[in-house]
């Protein structure tokens, strides 16, 4: 049986959100190349991954809310609004560049 084909992608995350995934900034990753259904692995995926095997606070409403990620979290997929890529449904090329900045300062 051959191995899993595996992405080497790099979060970031900023403007407090590192706090939420051990004080680190970048995170080199290397995820499967398909989900559980076969299907390319998306950036909504990858905000499941991240909460259930990155995160190490239990605060995870502060990065995802609903499902979704928090309202005043600015993704960037390779420097480029992810709006612009599909949001969620984008579906992770080998050596992506993912950042999320929070743009939510608290009191």
């Amino acid at each position: 049986m051959e191995s899993e084909e595996t992405l080497p992608i790099v979060v970031e995350f900023t403007g407090g959100l590192e706090m939420l995934f051990s004080d680190e900034r970048k995170h080199r990753l290397s995820v499967p190349a398909r989900d559980s259904k076969g299907d390319a692995v998306t950036v909504g995926w990858l905000v499941d991954y991240l909460c259930e095997e990155i995160m190490k606070d239990n605060r995870k409403e502060m990065f995802v809310l609903d499902g979704h990620v928090r309202p005043g979290i600015l993704v960037l997929i390779n420097d480029a609004d992810w709006e612009l890529e599909g949001e969620a449904s984008y579906a992770l090329q080998p050596n992506d560049n993912i950042l999320f900045v929070s743009t939510l300062h608290g009191g």
